[in-house]
């Protein structure tokens, strides 16, 4: 392995999944806030990639998840407010 390859989790399909995942596994709140901030940016520089692709593209599906996923963190675990009554 080169310096600049990093070891993947065998499920880990796109780059930005290791930020996402380092936010679901974070148990220190501190930290916690930072871990989603750096999914969240991350996330928003792989969908600014795809702006042009299909709505359907799967990865962009992958991303409305990983979305979700931190918006129910941000919420449950710092302590957001609600955005809406659909969460």
């Amino acid at each position: 392995m080169t310096a600049q390859e990093t070891p993947r989790s065998p499920k880990t399909t796109y780059s930005w999944q290791r930020e996402v995942e380092a936010a679901l596994i974070e148990g220190d709140p501190k930290t916690l806030r930072q871990r989603v901030d750096a999914a969240e940016a991350a996330l928003f520089l792989r969908s600014q990639a795809l702006a042009g692709s299909a709505l359907t593209h799967p990865e962009q599906q992958a991303i409305s998840a990983a979305v979700r996923t931190l918006r129910t963190i941000q919420r449950d675990k710092l302590g957001y407010p609600r955005l809406s009554n659909l969460e």
